[in-house]
């Protein structure tokens, strides 16, 4: 969600519910949950959430329901977890196969085990082809982005228009912080990719290593 008034509908639905609640039994809320669903701008088009307007609009709320009452103690709580951590994560993959048929499809070499969200949800992330420039309309091809995972789902793109790829290009698989390694699996036998920090210096650090198959086997006991 990116409308800043939703969440100030949000929180004023609860204020109301948590007033009524102390009204009507006396019970005093020591806490209330806005939730989550702070929306992440996946597309290059949409307008990322003004998180200052967003808080200016529930202290709004708050002063004019809950700091005149019994309630102005209350805290607030709010789940925001995939604004903090979606900006913060690219899948970075190599292409490593071509395929023309009746379209054009890009395999590389991720697949949805690295990133859930698109295969799972049909959800949008944006996709550079590193090293080839994005203002310009020309070179530019419709194709699927498909991984190696053995199911029709594995996608990161249907029907996209993209910088020409040949093999050995590299894709920038933009926004992948909180459902890239978080929601990764080891399905086909696929093992979990290294994690690299790029740091504010400019140099990258290896953060956590790639697993290889002992760390496949490790728990099993025969």
């Amino acid at each position: 969600m990116l409308q800043e008034e939703f969440f100030a509908y949000t929180a004023k639905t609860v204020f109301e519910l948590a007033l009524e609640i102390e009204c009507r039994v006396g019970v005093c809320t020591e806490f209330v949950n806005l939730g989550g669903g702070f929306g992440v701008a996946y597309r290059e088009e949409q307008t990322p959430l003004n998180m200052r307007k967003v808080a200016a609009m529930i202290r709004e709320e708050y002063d004019k329901l809950i700091a005149p009452s019994n309630l102005a103690s209350m805290k607030i709580f709010t789940e925001s977890g995939r604004l903090v951590a979606a900006e913060s994560g690219t899948l970075i993959t190599r292409v490593i196969h071509e395929k023309n048929t009746y379209k054009r499809y890009i395999g590389v070499d991720a697949c949805m085990a690295n990133l859930m969200r698109p295969g799972m949800y049909g959800a949008y992330h944006h996709i550079s082809v590193l090293g080839k420039p994005e203002n310009s309309d020309i070179g530019l091809e419709t194709v699927d982005i498909v991984g190696s995972l053995c199911e029709n789902c594995d996608k990161f793109a249907v029907n996209r228009e993209l910088r020409a790829m040949e093999i050995g290009d590299i894709l920038a698989i933009h926004d992948a912080g909180a459902h890239g390694y978080a929601m990764g699996f080891q399905y086909n036998g696929k093992l979990r990719c290294a994690e690299l920090l790029l740091q504010e210096n400019g140099e990258v650090r290896l953060i956590r290593r790639a697993e290889t198959p002992d760390d496949y086997f490790a728990t099993l006991n025969l």
